[in-house]
């Protein structure tokens, strides 16, 4: 299911050329969108998106992999950055690689990292953008 499946209101039915969607959106509607790397891979879904409500931007969107209804799944937080919106395919994309999004940090739905935590805010945003040298 995509967001436009998922739209209850109607917004994204408009066939004009500006709003609300894609480029305005609401979050409710992205739970669940599937996530593809550039290679036509499914990473994951959004299962939460994480709002930075002082500074008024999203900050996150939590992915899961895996497993069925919760058990087993493995939940990985993504700089908003990361992603991309794919109208087109109407889900998301990321440019990383399977094999290194599956070894990413991650975490259980029952042990959430503290994300407002300097260091882990670093060290999440440096595994998704890292410096080239």
């Amino acid at each position: 299911m995509n967001y436009e499946n998922r739209d209850m209101l109607g917004i994204y039915k408009n066939s004009q050329e500006y709003g609300p969607g894609p480029r305005l959106m609401g979050a409710n509607t992205l739970i669940g969108d599937n996530v593809y790397n550039l290679q036509e891979e499914h990473l994951g879904d959004i299962k939460e998106i994480m709002l930075d409500v002082p500074n008024g931007k999203i900050a996150y969107a939590v992915m899961s992999m895996g497993g069925v209804f919760t058990l087993g799944e493995k939940l990985f937080a993504v700089p908003w950055s990361a992603l991309t919106l794919d109208p087109k395919n109407k889900r998301f994309t990321m440019d990383m690689a399977k094999a290194r999004f599956e070894n990413a940090p991650g975490f259980s739905s029952d042990h959430w990292p503290n994300m407002a935590d300097e260091v882990w805010v670093t060290n999440l945003h440096t595994y998704y953008h890292p410096v080239e040298m």
